[in-house]
């Protein structure tokens, strides 16, 4: 059952959305359901169609929402796109956990690049290239996709540590990018395919020098 628009109710502007370049969104039962209306008929458009089926106009039809309701929710479409998009990643993505450091990171690494050889892997890439002319857009792309993801492989990470499988010396944030750039660039440039095989062999180079101690992964 679809929202429709009308007047939001009492409320204050939402303390979660309180990031840098992230615009805090009217609160209340009735915004609430108006922001979850939105975000699911993004979702589904961005599946069946990609960014380019997620316009403003398709998203209000969608959803029942107006389009200045939206806008008063989000900046700009990319912003709502990015938001929708994350949980779409958070949902196809839980965490792995094998109990091992490599098992658990050489995991993650094969289901990122699987997700990236998706369909939903070309909607990353066009909400990539959306955000580049979309200051705003990007603010939200970096708060509820990147960070999400950068959170998840963080929580792994630590899991290493505290079983002294990792140094804890070793920044997180080097870890992540280079356990999962490559892959974003090979999402985006095509250069190389995006394979079970090739996440593994990408990960146990990887881990060669982040787990000196550590074994190959297992095929």
């Amino acid at each position: 059952m679809r929202s429709t628009e009308g007047p939001d109710g009492p409320g204050s502007a939402d303390d979660t959305d309180t990031a840098d370049g992230i615009v805090p969104h009217p609160t209340g039962p009735r915004s609430q359901r108006v922001h979850q209306a939105v975000l699911t008929a993004t979702k589904e458009l961005l599946t069946e169609g990609g960014y380019p089926a997620a316009t403003v106009d398709a998203i209000a039809a969608r959803s029942g929402v107006s389009k200045a309701t939206i806008y008063k929710h989000w900046p700009s479409r990319a912003a709502v796109a990015a938001k929708a998009f994350g949980e779409l990643m958070a949902r196809a993505l839980p965490l792995p956990d094998t109990g091992t450091a490599v098992g658990d990171l050489t995991e993650q690494v094969v289901r990122v690049s699987a997700f990236y050889a998706s369909p939903l892997g070309e909607v990353f890439a066009q909400l990539t290239a959306a955000c580049v002319d979309d200051p705003a857009g990007a603010a939200y792309f970096r708060e509820y996709f990147l960070a999400g993801r950068r959170r998840a492989v963080t929580e792994l990470w630590q899991r290493a540590v505290d079983r002294g499988e990792a140094d804890a010396g070793i920044v997180v944030d080097d870890v992540i990018d280079i356990l999962f750039g490559p892959l974003i660039f090979r999402r985006l440039t095509g250069h190389r395919e995006l394979t079970d095989e090739h996440a593994r062999t990408l990960v146990a180079t990887a881990l060669r020098g982040l787990l000196p101690d550590a074994s190959r992964p297992q095929h």
